[in-house]
């Protein structure tokens, strides 16, 4: 199969009976290249059931993990996005296909750099990427609709909370080290309303208001 058939099948086999359900969603992971987003010697691999390696001991999500979170922030299209961890940028691309505006923020600049290419060369002109501390957010573009964040992290960073805007949401996976429940957090007139979700495993958010440092200890 070629690349686009392998993405068709990828939603026919792994979204659709794990209840992805939002037809946008849907119609966006069909449509995004995937495999544009990892390294050449692997790209054949890109529309499995897995997360797969980028370099700098980071990974891009499972097509699933992407689906659900991408499903769970209620995207309607004219929404400015922040994410947290910007990876591979496939998921920029796909929050891109489904809001206004997209900010990402990376911690390691040869990711960022990496992405951005990516991102331009398939004509992304709606996404902003910022290479630093994600924990921090990004201050200076608040307010934000929706924030997602794609690494595993204690607790929700405190300084994401304010650039939130009321009626917005949260979406990240929280909890231990090596395990963690993505947690959707709604904020409404100062109050916050939290609902887990799948239990998933993600690479650590690194930073001053997630963990400290990258080591299995």
């Amino acid at each position: 199969m070629g690349f686009e058939e392998l993405r068709e099948f990828m939603v026919i086999t792994q979204l659709i009976p794990r209840g992805i359900k939002d037809k946008r969603v849907l119609k966006v992971m069909k449509k995004v290249p995937r495999h544009l987003f990892v390294d050449e010697p692997i790209q054949y691999k890109a529309y499995d059931d897995m997360a797969l390696p980028i370099g700098e001991g980071q990974t891009i999500s499972q097509p699933y993990m992407v689906a659900i979170m991408t499903e769970l922030l209620e995207l309607k299209g004219n929404e400015k996005v922040l994410e947290i961890g910007t990876g591979s940028g496939y998921q920029a691309a796909i929050l891109a296909e489904l809001s206004k505006e997209v900010y990402t923020v990376e911690r390691v600049a040869l990711l960022a750099e990496r992405a951005l290419e990516t991102l331009r060369s398939l004509g992304y002109n709606n996404i902003h990427v910022k290479v630093g501390n994600g924990t921090l957010g990004w201050p200076e573009e608040a307010p934000f609709d929706r924030i997602m964040i794609t690494a595993g992290t204690p607790r929700i960073p405190g300084p994401l909370i304010p650039q939130l805007s009321q009626g917005g949401t949260i979406i990240a996976p929280v909890g231990e080290r090596f395990s963690q429940q993505l947690l959707k957090v709604k904020k409404s007139e100062s109050r916050l309303t939290e609902e887990y979700h799948t239990p998933c495993v993600f690479v650590p958010l690194i930073g001053r208001y997630g963990w400290e440092r990258n080591t299995e200890k």
